[in-house]
């Protein structure tokens, strides 16, 4: 009798589970310490079991995932929704988020009325 693998690459599993479009981005987000197994930073290659819990870090956000199936190919959604518990919990309201402007990319510096005007809006006071 069969059973399917006791372990799966950390890399692998998150892209299989669509946390990721290519493995190359996975491998490159554990790199960079935005993966944690089990509290611990992992590396691509780090083994994965069912139960570990994934706190993987996108666009500034934490994702709380539990492996419950191992799979290393991609599958449709419905697999995935069983080999993925998300834990992870609703962002806050717009109100509640820091309504910080962007500035242009090779905007250089801001001004000094223009800094104020972004410490003004994060609640901080100047020197």
């Amino acid at each position: 009798m069969t059973e399917g693998p006791t372990s799966a690459r950390v890399d692998s599993w998150l892209w299989a589970v669509r946390v990721y479009k290519t493995r190359s981005a996975a491998t490159t987000a554990c790199r960079a310490g935005h993966v944690r197994v089990n509290g611990e930073r992992a590396k691509a290659a780090q083994p994965v079991r069912i139960g570990d819990e994934l706190r993987v870090r996108i666009a500034g956000f934490d994702r709380i995932l539990v492996v419950r199936k191992l799979i290393v190919k991609r599958v449709g959604a419905a697999l995935v929704a069983e080999a993925a518990e998300d834990r992870t919990p609703p962002p806050p309201p717009l109100t509640e988020r820091a309504m910080v402007p962007i500035r242009d990319r090779g905007a250089g510096r801001p001004t000094k009325r223009e800094r104020r005007d972004m410490e003004k809006l994060r609640g901080r006071s100047g020197p």
